[in-house]
């Protein structure tokens, strides 16, 4: 169950930004539902049997290249939403969805989603817009992949991060970043170092603590502000 004394747990973006009547009737399809650290929702392939929208959790999205475990192409939280080919009309997921931080989030059947989407003329305006943020956000990650440097990487990834989780503190191995970032373990090991010896983070044995934002935000690659002034400008 849910701990509705909790209202932070019910907040997503996405839904929030809806009209009064209309949020109401999509939240009334929905279920909540707890995500568990580590949890597969869905792998390359797999038939989309639920649309998910994060509240408090949140997941990697990943593209899996032969023989590796994954490079993420996004990083969905309470500002986004999982499931979405659904709302193109396509039923199949080409990614792997992987909860990183457990938590909590609306879930919703791929009819209950269609006949929101038919029912709603403001709900599918919204997520024609998100389409489009993450349009951007996918490009900006490809040239930012190719031409920043992985200190200025891994910063923006822990902002990213603590954005979605909401704390300073969090859990993140040395092999799963390095994975998602597409690097070499020795590589995320110094660049982490790097950040701890200006004293920006805190890090031990995956357990990192965000010890200074600002100056985190300066280390960072510029596309970390970017992406979320787009996020804000389109999404409102």
């Amino acid at each position: 169950m849910l701990p509705v004394e909790n209202p932070v747990l019910f907040v997503n973006r996405l839904l929030a930004t809806l009209p009064d009547a209309d949020r109401q009737r999509i939240l009334a399809s929905c279920e909540p539902v707890e995500l568990h650290l580590a949890e597969v929702i869905s792998e390359p392939g797999d038939r989309i049997d639920h649309v998910y929208f994060p509240t408090n959790s949140f997941v990697s999205m990943l593209t899996p290249p032969d023989g590796h475990a994954g490079l993420e192409v996004r990083l969905v939280g309470h500002e986004g939403m999982i499931g979405t080919p659904l709302i193109l009309g396509v039923e199949v997921t080409l990614l792997r969805t992987l909860v990183q931080g457990a938590g909590f989030a609306w879930r919703m059947t791929p009819k209950g989603f269609s006949d929101a989407l038919t029912e709603s003329r403001a709900f599918r305006t919204v997520l024609n817009r998100y389409l489009f943020v993450l349009t951007n956000e996918v490009e900006r990650m490809v040239a930012c992949t190719r031409f920043h440097v992985l200190e200025a990487r891994l910063a923006r990834w822990l902002l990213m991060t603590q954005d979605r989780a909401r704390s300073n503190h969090f859990h993140i191995t040395h092999e799963f970043l390095a994975s998602i970032l597409g690097v070499r373990r020795v590589g995320v090991t110094k660049a982490a170092s790097a950040l701890q010896q200006r004293r920006l983070i805190h890090y031990r044995r995956g357990d990192i603590e965000i010890l200074d934002r600002a100056r985190l935000i300066e280390a960072a690659c510029g596309c970390y502000g970017a992406t979320e002034a787009m996020y804000e400008r389109i999404m409102g």
